[in-house]
């Protein structure tokens, strides 16, 4: 099977929404799978979003089957020139366990480290972040604010893009400048 990453592209943005609803309706329920597509409207409506890291892996049909987005992202007003956010990630469930969310992200820190990105903050199961080279984000100084509801510290995690890109950046993470996550 054909797959080819792109960055979003107009003809893209209802299908990868579609996407990401599914995805998470099917993971979890119908109102993550609304939550997590009125995230990303509300990503893609902010001074944040960057569409060339709004990736998705098309299939030979041109059917969008993976979904990544690295949004700009600030620590109590600071570092937003530095730090991205991932978030989310979704695969077509029946072609997940093939690499394609890996593919994706490799390759957004590829574009991200060309756009002079030092480091990408990603909330999730540490088990799914752990191989592609996230770390607990506390052990840098970077915490949640209580408001975000983490299961768990370890539930937040960073990766430099670069050697030191960490260097001196600490702060609390806080989704105050998403509506739909407050």
């Amino acid at each position: 099977m054909d797959r080819i990453i792109k960055s979003m592209e107009e003809k893209y943005m209802v299908p990868a929404l579609d996407l990401v609803e599914t995805v998470f309706t099917e993971h979890s329920d119908a109102e993550e799978g609304k939550l997590v597509r009125r995230l990303v409207e509300e990503i893609r409506s902010k001074r944040f979003y960057l569409p060339e890291l709004e990736l998705i892996m098309v299939n030979e049909n041109d059917e969008v089957i993976g979904y990544v987005n690295f949004a700009r992202f600030h620590l109590e007003g600071k570092y937003e020139d530095e730090l991205l956010l991932l978030s989310p990630v979704a695969v077509k469930t029946k072609l997940q366990r093939q690499h394609i969310s890996k593919e994706l992200i490799e390759y957004g820190f590829e574009r991200a480290t060309e756009m002079g990105y030092k480091a990408v903050i990603v909330e999730g199961n540490p088990m799914n972040y752990r191989s592609r080279g996230f770390t607990t984000s506390a052990d840098y100084g970077i915490t949640a604010h209580e408001s975000v509801g983490l299961p768990a510290p370890e539930c937040l995690m960073v990766k430099e893009l670069v050697p030191g890109g960490l260097t001196g950046i600490k702060g609390v993470v806080s989704y105050a400048d998403y509506d739909c996550l407050r």
